[in-house]
């Protein structure tokens, strides 16, 4: 079966929908629309589809059987919910909507209309962040005590209706429950506006999840080179994730194999062991979350990310920002 797809809003996300959608094999990329008819244009001449300034008007003529939207956030619930109405699937950009009340009608909206809804946290597709969760499901790691999440770079002129919590670190709060399979419970927050963003564009925060896991975010706006690192800390070592070059590595704590006594190891307390970097099969992330979308809807199966995934994203992340305008922790 072939599905007829397009994208709303192709911008620096929405571009790259474009190009996926083009590559892949048994989906007929059908339009693209954006408010910029000139960027729609060059995107469509690229791939060989029609241009659009009027969403809607694509839509009716073009009857799209799965949509991207990556429009700006604070458009996400009108576009969604003209998308829905039509009876067509769509992927929508994170953050699912501008606050949690549009959220929930976004997701109350695709399933009374029975159409698949998924959400693009694409770093739950970054192969290294999945071989992670697997050998944390594993045991390999022992109990998790600590998760430290460091996304750190430039201001990206793209961004003005959010702040670097809600563009940057909803991610880290997704992969923080992703990976642990624990929920956080409260948040506390230290934020600064400091050279570019109307907004928030530094945290420093701290996290606790239900098994008693303590988790940081490192995140701004203002480092001149791009970090995009995870580590997660156990009884029996540290497992370190680059997103960018989607490497993982796991570095031993040595007095976990050891054949010492246990008071003595207690007193010598954990001990630098081996580094090892596993092999991980490395495919753009933002190509196997379309696969997965177009998974959903052609299996009729759940999709990866549900809307209730990215409304719990969201949530935490408004708790974050919370907590650093009030200077207090924030339960969640």
């Amino acid at each position: 079966m072939t599905l007829k797809s397009a994208v709303i809003g192709v911008g620096s996300m929405g571009r790259n929908h474009a190009r996926i959608y083009w590559e892949l094999p048994d989906v007929e990329f059908v339009g693209v629309a954006d408010g910029d008819l000139a960027k729609a244009e060059a995107i469509a001449q690229r791939y060989g589809t029609k241009a659009y300034t009027d969403y809607r008007t694509m839509l009716d003529e073009q009857k799209p059987d799965i949509v991207t939207v990556a429009v700006p956030t604070i458009y996400h619930l009108d576009v969604a919910l003209d998308v829905i109405s039509r009876g067509i699937h769509l992927l929508v950009e994170k953050p699912i909507a501008f606050n949690l009340e549009q959220g929930k009608q976004i997701i109350e909206a695709a399933n009374e209309a029975n159409v698949k809804l998924m959400v693009g946290h694409i770093e739950r597709f970054n192969p290294a962040v999945i071989a992670l969760k697997q050998h944390i499901a594993d045991g390999e790691l022992g109990r998790v005590f600590q998760i430290d999440a460091h996304r750190q770079g430039p201001f990206p002129a793209r961004i003005g209706d959010v702040g670097v919590v809600i563009d940057l670190a909803v991610h880290d709060l997704d992969i923080m429950r992703y990976v642990t399979g624990q929920e956080i419970i409260r948040v506390y927050a230290e934020t600064e506006h400091r050279i570019h963003s109307q907004h928030e564009d530094l945290l420093a925060g701290l996290v606790r999840m239900a098994d008693g896991t303590v988790g940081t975010l490192t995140i701004n706006w203002l480092t001149p080179t791009k970090i995009r690192e995870l580590f997660v800390t156990g009884e029996r070592g540290m497992f370190r994730v680059d997103y960018l070059t989607q490497d993982l590595y796991f570095f031993e704590n040595s007095a976990t194999h050891t054949a010492e006594w246990e008071n003595l190891r207690v007193l010598r307390g954990v001990g630098e062991g081996g580094m090892m970097r596993f092999m991980v099969n490395k495919k753009e992330p933002l190509r196997a979350e379309q696969e997965a979308f177009i998974s959903a809807v052609l299996n009729d199966t759940p999709t990866a990310v549900s809307g209730d995934d990215a409304l719990r994203a969201l949530e935490l992340a408004k708790a974050v920002v919370l907590s650093g305008e009030e200077q207090r922790q924030v339960k969640v």
